[in-house]
């Protein structure tokens, strides 16, 4: 869990709303026709607790998305056990109920595929599903874990709301996820940057802190994709720190003030040491949750890393028996590695 408190940026229903406008920059873009046919379909068969729909990801960030590749969502529900009763009602969900809630609450979020019946192309949404209560705080620099945060700090898009009290909770946990930055990335960041610097290491960190099947471009694409939206959202950000005297400002360049000593730097790597072993353990929830988990991993490293992984008769019939040697080569010889 993050502990750091040197970054004294009041919440975001206190920041002036010149500040807040600025940090909130890009949230409420509009999404495409196709990607909000998905979005009423999720709100849907999610039911009235479904508090808000988080849209991220490649088709949000308009960065090498494929019309049949899925839509990456958090759905926020006031609780888990209605929610997924409703998309057993709906016909929406393979699993038992009970038991996606347990999983839930033991290591949120729970990674469902939800798929609108009849589409063509393949109109699908991989939705990280978490209660509000949960999602305020992975969403904060009170998160356990990087999954959430290392999202949210790119390009997102609010799809959906319940209201407009929903709406206001919603923006100020996606500012604050912006604002949480600095506590998370202060331990990389060299002790002077421009707020390109700033963007890429933020990228690279959070790259480094999952187990990814692409290399170091993927950081140059997505810089290149959405720099026009986050460049001016962290110029916000660094501009307020300087006035606030946490950082030093010549012109474009921001000094550190006393670098991030050993201990610091100690405890930002147990902190992404610890969300990549979460981010393993959530890969027995997709077996268990994830219908075509198998056929989507491949489809994703193949994507990804160009790489094709073929997978024998008994592997596929038997994966958490046979596939586990073939698994541990391709983790040792990623591109993630090589880069």
């Amino acid at each position: 869990m993050l502990r750091r408190r040197s970054v004294p940026l009041r919440q975001p229903t206190d920041l002036p709303p010149e500040l807040r406008a600025a940090l909130g920059a890009g949230i409420d873009s509009p999404p495409s026709a196709r990607t909000d046919e998905l979005v009423q379909y999720l709100a849907r068969v999610c039911g009235d607790t479904t508090v808000a729909l988080v849209h991220y990801g490649s088709h949000a960030q308009l960065s090498d998305a494929r019309p049949e590749s899925a839509h990456d969502f958090f759905v926020v529900v006031d609780s888990y056990r209605d929610a997924y009763r409703s998309l057993a009602q709906h016909g929406a969900a393979h699993f038992r109920p009970t038991v996606a809630t347990l999983l839930n609450h033991v290591l949120p979020p729970n990674v469902i595929r939800l798929a609108v019946p009849g589409s063509l192309p393949p109109l699908e949404a991989k939705c990280a599903v978490y209660s509000l209560t949960d999602f305020r705080r992975f969403a904060s620099d009170r998160a356990k874990d990087h999954f959430a945060l290392g999202r949210l700090f790119q390009h997102v898009q609010l799809a959906w709301t319940r209201d407009r009290e929903s709406r206001e909770t919603i923006i100020d946990s996606l500012i604050g996820a912006r604002i949480a930055t600095f506590a998370w990335g202060r331990a990389y960041l060299p002790p002077r940057c421009d707020v390109d610097a700033y963007w890429r290491v933020l990228l690279e960190t959070s790259f480094a802190a999952e187990i990814r099947p692409e290399g170091n471009e993927r950081v140059d694409a997505l810089l290149a994709a959405h720099r026009a939206t986050m460049v001016p959202v962290y110029t916000a950000l660094l501009d307020r720190l300087a006035d606030q005297r946490i950082l030093g400002r010549q012109g474009k360049v921001y000094t550190i003030s006393g670098t991030a000593g050993r201990w610091s730097k100690f405890r930002a790597a147990m902190y992404f040491r610890r969300s990549k072993a979460r981010a393993t353990a959530r890969w027995l929830k997709y077996i268990a949750l994830y219908e075509g988990w198998l056929e989507y991993i491949l489809k994703k490293i193949a994507r990804r890393s160009g790489a094709s992984v073929e997978l024998t008769e008994r592997e596929r019939r038997w994966p958490l028996i046979f596939l586990w040697p073939k698994a541990l080569r391709f983790l040792r010889s990623r591109p993630q590695r090589r880069s």
